[in-house]
């Protein structure tokens, strides 16, 4: 049958010959009408639209929480403070600050970065600014506090009893500002040494000005052999760090103080004590998450060490909080 009889016998049957256009709407309308056979056909376009948007914000934030995360935390450190000599010339007539490197180490070996925090002076005569210590408690995510020269008997409302007793009030007063701004702020502090005392100071404990003085039974706390000089501490049942090293009762640990804490601060508790003395070795504040002093240099030992207590443990829950609490 050819092209013409077709098209005679379409007419015949009474059926009309469409055109391309007219079977291009058909088609289109039928599309348009059909609903996808994978949605719910009690969903409405609200409902709809909600999983869109829901969807959508979890990529978002899914994404913004990857970068959050992988971006490094960044730890203050408190500067030493070393005071002009009188008479000195040159470097020795400046005042400087700085920190020790191996503080500065030990907290890098966990990949974060690591930022001195300078004294600020808004009255300065030839510098002055408008940067506070709380501006770093708000950028930074953690404060260590670095040991060095004595805490002032005069921040625990005392008189020195030997001159080279009297401390560094300048110092105290820096830190006891910067430590507060960080726990205000909600961001963890770890003490050491110098630090662990100035934290029991800081909630109103006090201090023995001189440990072989005050405390004549006790070990040598302070030796020429400096971080070699060591001794044991046990961990009290209920502390924290108790709970860290699960089996462990307690450890040896380096001893370079002869200042320790003497009555505890407000809402303080005991988290080690030197063996057999009994002087207090590590202090936690219980109204923060994370404020803890220990009277010993856990940067002088060694990671995975046998010999001296790793103290990487602490390191890596002071760090851990520091995350919880960054944002």
């Amino acid at each position: 049958m050819n092209d013409g009889e077709s098209d005679q016998r379409r007419k015949q049957d009474g059926a009309a010959t469409p055109t391309e256009a007219e079977a291009r709407d058909r088609e289109y309308s039928r599309r348009k009408d059909d609903t996808p056979r994978y949605i719910d056909p009690g969903d409405s376009v609200f409902s709809l639209w909600g999983r869109v948007i829901k969807a959508r914000y979890q990529r978002i934030a899914a994404a913004a929480t990857r970068r959050v995360m992988q971006r490094p935390l960044r730890i203050g450190i408190s500067a030493r403070i070393f005071h002009p000599e009188p008479g000195s010339t040159g470097l020795r007539s400046k005042n400087l600050q700085y920190l020790e490197e191996s503080i500065a180490q030990w907290v890098m070996s966990r990949d974060v970065l690591v930022f001195m925090i300078p004294t600020v002076n808004t009255n300065g005569l030839l510098h002055p600014s408008n940067i506070r210590l709380r501006d770093y408690a708000r950028h930074l995510d953690g404060l260590v506090l670095q040991g060095g020269a004595d805490v002032s008997p005069q921040s625990y409302a005392e008189t020195p009893t030997r001159p080279e007793w009297s401390g560094d009030r300048t110092r105290d007063m820096y830190e006891l500002e910067l430590l507060h701004e960080f726990v205000e702020a909600g961001k963890p502090v770890l003490g050491i040494c110098r630090g662990c005392q100035l934290i029991n100071v800081a909630f109103g404990g006090t201090l023995y000005q001189d440990i072989a003085t005050d405390v004549p039974t006790a070990l040598p706390h302070v030796h020429d052999d400096y971080d070699r000089h060591r001794h044991e501490i046990a961990f009290p049942p209920d502390s924290s760090l108790a709970k860290l090293f699960g089996q462990r009762l307690g450890g040896v640990v380096n001893s370079i103080h002869h200042q320790a804490v003497r009555t505890l601060g407000r809402d303080m508790q005991v988290e080690a004590l030197s063996v057999p003395d009994g002087v207090v070795e590590a202090i936690r504040y219980r109204k923060a998450p994370f404020v803890m002093g220990l009277q010993w240099h856990p940067e002088f030992h060694r990671a995975g060490g046998e010999e001296l207590l790793d103290c990487t443990g602490i390191l890596d829950n002071f760090l851990r909080v520091a995350r919880e609490t960054r944002f």
